[in-house]
């Protein structure tokens, strides 16, 4: 099946008379409700569950090998997995004619990416009205007359309740996520969770705009009142969302974004934040953004008075909140700054032994740029329930389509060029590892964080640490010394220092695949130990 004949199915698709396109919010919610797909919160969110899929499953996700990406993408056995053409059109067309019976469909057209010179046109196929409203709320929302000249669009297809047969259909699993750059389709089934959609249009963002020369970031992003920008990079669970939604500085984007010769960009129109034991002490401006056409996944509430318990992880801990990011009071708009000032890698330790906060050098950053060291967090993805110690480049491989050290480069290029700051900050296990040690205060990475935005850790006195080389700070306002430096948290040195030169060894065993980097990097950038 070439891509015409692709064009054609779906433009005969989307004229049945089942098809409801650019349906409003409060359109949507009704449907939601009369359709029994979910129901209302107190505050007026609406409740779903995603069934047994609550999380990514990136066994389930594939590229197809097409003649014009077939040398450009990173293939690998487990992340950007190739899968045929004829597999790939075999499914589609069982999905085209699955979708073609159902009562209802749901259409969005809207873009990805708030820089209008590199924005893509999408549309979203829905079989489900509340994946239509997410959508809605985390892509950008084009006004009428940019819906007239909406062309080319790079379509998504969300079937969840259409099931592969592995046997049959070429796939792993009853799920699958597939892209097809030629065709230009993102094709999904078998699982509801509608982070899917998301970050297969972040994965072709992350195609496309290394190709026009724009380094693809998955990072969130705001800026202080004085116009400096700050990046947050780090996956999921490690505090992108919850740091970057700062009352004192104004939010860009939660968790993609472009860095262009103009500046930072949003990818996204929309935040999709964690909210497992979220409170409005502690992450009020999410709290409040949860109110009347946010969608809640898998959050347990109280079925009587609808009121959402956060701090119930009976479903997974992986509890969503969808909303677009007006519901933020302080934001850019357009989700557009300058150049970033600072960069901030976090990194969520189980081990227990990186410091909460150091100044990277350029070298350093670049080698953890491409380590993206972190733990796994419950519930992000199938199969996870508790913290796992990882290493996913760039701190978003399963994302990425070309070769890590292209992202890496442009990164580099990026800080000499704009003299940028950079710093690794550990929102994880501080005082021993996982199940001994306790998780580091938001308090004190706030602090922290804040130190480094406002330029207070550009000169200030530091020690070396001796096994991983970094720069630490001696003291910092609002946070104990002793925090700072995690070999005294520790009540047994030896202990510490173990475990310390075990994750260190896992750091230079990772970085044995990259053999296109420049040696510096490796010399300069990685562990003493």
């Amino acid at each position: 099946m070439n891509s015409v004949q692709i064009s054609d199915e779906l433009t005969n698709l989307l004229k049945g008379e089942n098809v409801h396109t650019q349906l409003s919010v409060p359109q949507l919610v009704e449907k939601i409700l009369s359709r029994n797909e979910g129901q209302l919160t107190s505050t007026g969110a609406v409740c779903i569950s995603t069934g047994k899929y609550t999380g990514r499953s990136p066994q389930d996700k594939f590229i197809v090998y097409e003649q014009s990406t077939k040398d450009k993408i990173a293939w690998g056995p487990s992340l950007n997995q190739s899968i045929s053409e004829d597999v790939f059109s075999s499914l589609y067309h069982k999905v085209i004619n699955y979708l073609k019976q159902q009562e209802e469909l749901f259409v969005f057209k809207g873009y990805a990416g708030a820089d209008k010179k590199s924005q893509l046109p999408i549309q979203v196929i829905n079989e489900l009205a509340w994946q239509n409203l997410f959508v809605h709320q985390l892509f950008i929302r084009p006004d009428e007359d940019e819906l007239l000249s909406h062309e080319n669009p790079f379509t998504v297809i969300s079937a969840p309740h259409f099931k592969a047969n592995p046997v049959v259909d070429g796939t792993k699993s009853e799920a699958f996520i597939m892209i097809s750059f030629e065709r230009r389709v993102v094709l999904i089934g078998g699982t509801e969770y509608a982070g899917e959609m998301k970050k297969s249009i972040f994965s072709v963002m992350n195609y496309l705009l290394p190709e026009n020369h724009i380094f693809s970031m998955h990072c969130s992003a705001n800026v202080g009142k004085e116009g400096d920008v700050a990046l947050f990079f780090g996956l999921s669970g490690t505090g992108k969302t919850t740091l970057s939604a700062d009352p004192h500085r104004r939010l860009i984007g939660d968790d993609e974004h472009g860095w262009s010769s103009s500046g930072v960009f949003n990818i996204e129109g929309g935040c999709y934040a964690k909210c497992i034991n979220l409170s409005e002490g502690k992450e009020p401006q999410i709290f409040n953004a949860i109110r009347f056409g946010t969608v809640l996944e898998n959050v347990v509430m109280n079925q009587e008075t609808r009121v959402p318990d956060y701090d119930d992880g009976t479903l997974t801990e992986n509890t969503r909140a969808a909303y677009p990011i007006e519901a933020i009071d302080n934001i850019v708009q357009p989700s557009i700054a300058g150049h970033p000032n600072t960069i901030v890698f976090l990194t969520a330790d189980a081990f227990g032994v990186l410091p909460p906060i150091s100044k990277l050098t350029r070298e350093q950053a670049m080698y953890h740029f491409l380590s993206g060291y972190t733990s796994k967090l419950a519930g992000t993805e199938r199969g996870i329930t508790s913290p796992e110690a990882t290493f996913s480049t760039c701190f978003g491989a399963p994302f990425l389509p070309l070769p890590a050290t292209r992202y890496a480069k442009m990164l580099g290029e990026k800080i000499l060029e704009h003299n940028v700051n950079v710093f690794l900050v550990n929102t994880g296990w501080t005082g021993g590892a996982y199940g001994i040690g306790s998780r580091m205060k938001l308090a004190y990475t706030r602090a922290m964080v804040q130190a480094a935005l406002e330029g207070e850790l550009n000169h200030v006195e530091t020690v070396k640490d001796d096994i991983f080389g970094l720069n630490i700070p001696l003291h910092i306002a609002g946070v104990p010394d002793d925090v700072l430096q995690p070999n005294k948290t520790w009540r047994n040195p030896v202990e510490y220092e173990t475990k310390a030169k075990e994750l260190a060894a896992k750091f230079k065993n990772n970085f044995q695949k990259f053999t296109d980097v420049d040696v510096e990097i490796i010399e300069k950038g990685g562990p003493l130990a």
